[in-house]
C-alpha cells in the first residue's frame, strides 16, 4: 500500500493506493500453484498407471504358469512367446551363435515342458525359473563344443604325426564311404539319431531333448540302427558273393 501526504501538512493523509506488486504477483502465485497442482496430479496418475501395469502383468504372469504347470498347449504357447526372447538372449550373449542360441532356447523351453510339474510359484516367478534351466542347457552347450574342440584337437595331432604326402589307407577311405552309404539307408529317425551321436557328439539325453523324444525311444533307435549297420556291412559282401 503506498500512502500520499500532503505537502502542506505532512501528518494529512492525502490518498492511498495499493501497491503496484500486489496486482501483478498475486495472480502469479495462483497460476502457479495450479501449474504445480496439475503437475503433481501428471506425476500421481503416471505412478499409477506403472502400478496398475505392473499389477496387471504379474496376474497375467501367474495365469499363463497356472495353465502351464496344468499342461495346457495354448498357456504353453504364450509363455513361449512372452519369453522365449529372454532367454534366446540369454543363450546367444553367452555362446555368441545364433543357430546355438535357437537350439539352447528350444531345448530350453521343450526341458520346462516335460518338467512343468517341478515348478512352484511360491519359489518364485516362472521367468526366474526359466531363465535357470536355459543356464543349465547353456552350460551344456558349452562343454559339448570343448568337447568337439578336443576331437578336433586330437584330430589335427594325428594328421600332423603322419608323414608329410601319406596317403590315406585304402581301408580307412572304404569305410568312411560303407558307413555313409549305411546312415542313408537308415529311416530317418534312426539316421537323425546317429548323426546327432556321432557327428554333434550329443548324449543320448541330450538328444532325446533335441528331440523331444522319450529316452528310452532314442536308445532303441540308436541300438536297432548300429545292429543293422553292422549287419549290413558285415553280411552285404558275402550276400553279393553268392548273389554272383
Amino acid at each position: 500500500m503506498t500512502v500520499l501526504l500532503s505537502p502542506a501538512d505532512p501528518t494529512a493523509v492525502v490518498a492511498t493506493m495499493p501497491a503496484t506488486y500486489s496486482s501483478v504477483t498475486m495472480p502469479t502465485t495462483r497460476a502457479a500453484d495450479r501449474s504445480s497442482d496439475r503437475t503433481s496430479d501428471r506425476a500421481s496418475d503416471r505412478a499409477s498407471d506403472r502400478a496398475s501395469s505392473r499389477a496387471s502383468d504379474r496376474a497375467e504372469s501367474e495365469r499363463l504358469a497356472a495353465g502351464f504347470v496344468r499342461g495346457d498347449e495354448e498357456s504353453f504357447a504364450l509363455v513361449y512367446r512372452r519369453w522365449g526372447a529372454l532367454v534366446y538372449s540369454l543363450a546367444a550373449r553367452s555362446l555368441g551363435d545364433a543357430r546355438e542360441a535357437e537350439d539352447v532356447a528350444q531345448q530350453t523351453f521343450l526341458a520346462a515342458w516335460r518338467g512343468r510339474h517341478g515348478y512352484h510359484a511360491l519359489r518364485g516367478p516362472l521367468p526366474g525359473w526359466l531363465v535357470g534351466i536355459a543356464r543349465r542347457k547353456i552350460a551344456d552347450a558349452h562343454a559339448a563344443r570343448s568337447r568337439r574342440t578336443e576331437l578336433a584337437a586330437a584330430h589335427a595331432a594325428r594328421e600332423s604325426a603322419d608323414a608329410p604326402g601319406t596317403a590315406e589307407p585304402p581301408e580307412a577311405a572304404l569305410d568312411r564311404v560303407l558307413v555313409s552309404q549305411e546312415l542313408r539307408k537308415l529311416p530317418p529317425v534312426q539316421r537323425d539319431i546317429l548323426r546327432l551321436a556321432f557327428f554333434d557328439d550329443l548324449t543320448h539325453v541330450q538328444i532325446a531333448e533335441r528331440t523331444g523324444l522319450p529316452l528310452g525311444t532314442v536308445k532303441s533307435h540308436a541300438r536297432r540302427a548300429m545292429a543293422r549297420i553292422r549287419r549290413s556291412m558285415t553280411d552285404g559282401p558275402a550276400a553279393d558273393s553268392s548273389a554272383a
